[in-house]
């Protein structure tokens, strides 16, 4: 586990700008990347078609192109759209794991040739990193400032993952992130609040779920309905919900800030598409700054915040 910092705010959640700050003295920008992954629940490898509620394109700036751009291309124009600083290369689309470790090191090196990229970030399945490829990422942890896993989870009850054909289990993301532990790697979570079926009690039960793992950071997501998925089929049909408005889905994000260890990174609150086109729904007008602003002022109505309900890191 990585010594992290803690903040114990009434009304205040542990922000992803916090920790940067409180590890480098300066503000960090995450550059989103597309370096032509693939998906092994897409390619016939363990499943077809993907999990029903994505399309890549719909969050990643830079997938589904029909001009591809280079690494180094899609860091000149992410870095455009930030005052001068430090970066972190992202590496969004699909499953940035999914290839051999020699592979894996030529795409992640093209990142670092940038003298202001000072660490990476990498989004990928729990079922996709050998101990070869931990091995790989623990040298760059060792020789970087920083370097994140985000391993998709979504949710901890096996029956949702297969609801939303994830094609892996809960026991799969536990074992990807014990077996990351120790090797100076930062894991984070990537989970959906409001997936078919599930009540608030099992959502509940999902941040429990990240205490026990011991992660350092979240990614909190809403259930949103894209385009070109099997999730847009049962919408139509009536057969999903989701959070018509930010009013219904902050009071339950702020009930699972409060059962989230103090010391894990809240990454981000909400989902959000990169393609306002490509949203069925749901279509809140509101920003990320405005849902953060929301979050913080329920936490603050509460008088409470981040762990005020967790007790223990196993959350009991």
């Amino acid at each position: 586990m990585n010594n992290l910092p803690r903040r114990d705010e009434p009304g205040w959640y542990y922000r992803l700008s916090s920790f940067f700050r409180e590890k480098f003295g300066h503000p960090v920008y995450k550059i989103p990347l597309d370096a032509g992954f693939s998906c092994p629940n897409r390619d016939g490898t363990i499943g077809n078609g993907g999990c029903t509620y994505c399309y890549n394109p719909s969050f990643a700036p830079f997938s589904g192109k029909k001009q591809k751009m280079s690494i180094a291309e899609q860091l000149a124009a992410g870095k455009k759209k930030s005052k001068k600083a430090f970066y972190i290369a992202y590496f969004q689309s699909y499953t940035n794991t999914y290839a051999p470790a020699a592979e894996l090191k030529k795409i992640y090196d093209q990142a670092l040739m940038d003298k202001d990229v000072i660490g990476l970030s990498i989004a990928t399945r729990p079922d996709c990193v050998p101990d070869e490829i931990l091995d790989l990422l623990e040298d760059y942890a060792h020789r970087l400032h920083l370097l994140w896993i985000e391993y998709g989870l979504q949710s901890a009850h096996d029956s949702t993952l297969k609801r939303i054909n994830r094609g892996h289990d809960a026991s799969a993301f536990a074992d990807a992130v014990l077996r990351t532990m120790g090797r100076g790697i930062y894991t984070c979570a990537h989970i959906i609040l409001g997936l078919p079926g599930e009540t608030e009690e099992m959502m509940y039960d999902t941040i429990a779920f990240l205490n026990r793992c011991r992660v350092n950071g979240v990614k909190f997501h809403h259930l949103q309905v894209i385009r070109h998925t099997p999730l847009a089929n049962e919408y139509e049909k009536g057969k999903v919900a989701v959070f018509e408005n930010a009013k219904a889905y902050v009071p339950l994000l702020c009930n699972c800030l409060e059962r989230l260890s103090p010391d894990i990174v809240v990454q981000r609150l909400a989902g959000q598409v990169a393609e306002k086109e490509m949203l069925i729904a749901p279509g809140w007008p509101e920003s990320p700054g405005q849902i953060a602003a929301m979050t913080l002022e329920e936490l603050r109505k509460r008088s409470t915040c981040q762990g005020h309900l967790s007790g223990t890191r196993a959350g009991k």
